[in-house]
């Protein structure tokens, strides 16, 4: 005779969670993804759902659609980037700690590179906040000796984020230059170690 059957166990509160968090999670790794390889206007939720295995539907339940995933993302990174940003760090263990972010998540990077390369003029306040506190968290360090009084702190971050960007905005001229994949850790450690000692001679 055959066993009976066993009677289906019903998935605990913590079982019914996770799954829908994992689920959330292949979403916005796919369309980090597909965000840094065409640039949110190129990007269709039908990709987006296809490199991660799901309904694209899901995308609207649980963003909102391409727009909602799109800001879920840059939330999380301008959280990110506020948190590199300590005062107790010395400046030039902020800006290794940018080009170490960029290499760790390069596709997150190059969102941020398209979204300029756009240039759309949206409606960007999240953004725009998040670089008028950077502005002030340079002037903070110009007051504490991080560098000369006759750079403009504005300038500055402005040149820092550009050098931070370089490697992935010029992987062709940064791979002649070093001979070295510019996605690669070497590279990002070698590259990130001269940025420091540029800043470090700015103190002298």
């Amino acid at each position: 005779m055959p066993e009976p059957r066993k009677p289906r166990r019903s998935p605990t509160p913590g079982e019914r969670q996770r799954d829908p968090e994992r689920t959330k999670a292949r979403i916005l790794e796919a369309a980090k993804a597909e965000f840094g390889a065409k640039g949110f206007a190129a990007t269709r939720v039908g990709d987006i759902a296809d490199r991660a295995g799901i309904n694209k539907q899901l995308i609207s339940y649980y963003f909102g659609g391409k727009e909602g995933l799109y800001e879920e993302l840059t939330t999380a990174n301008l959280r990110h980037n506020v948190s590199i940003t300590d005062h107790g760090r010395p400046l030039e263990e902020v800006a290794k700690g940018f080009i170490e972010g960029n290499t760790a998540d390069p596709d997150m990077a190059r969102m941020f590179l398209w979204e300029n390369f756009a240039d759309d003029a949206t409606d960007d306040s999240a953004g725009r906040e998040f670089l008028r506190g950077q502005v002030e968290y340079m002037r903070a360090r110009q007051a504490a000796g991080d560098f000369p009084a006759d750079l403009d702190p504005g300038h500055l971050l402005l040149i820092l984020i550009s050098a931070a960007s370089a490697p992935l905005a010029f992987p062709q001229v940064a791979r002649g230059i070093s001979g070295q994949d510019p996605t690669s850790k070497e590279f990002a450690d070698a590259y990130a170690e001269q940025l420091s000692l540029l800043l470090k001679h700015l103190r002298k």
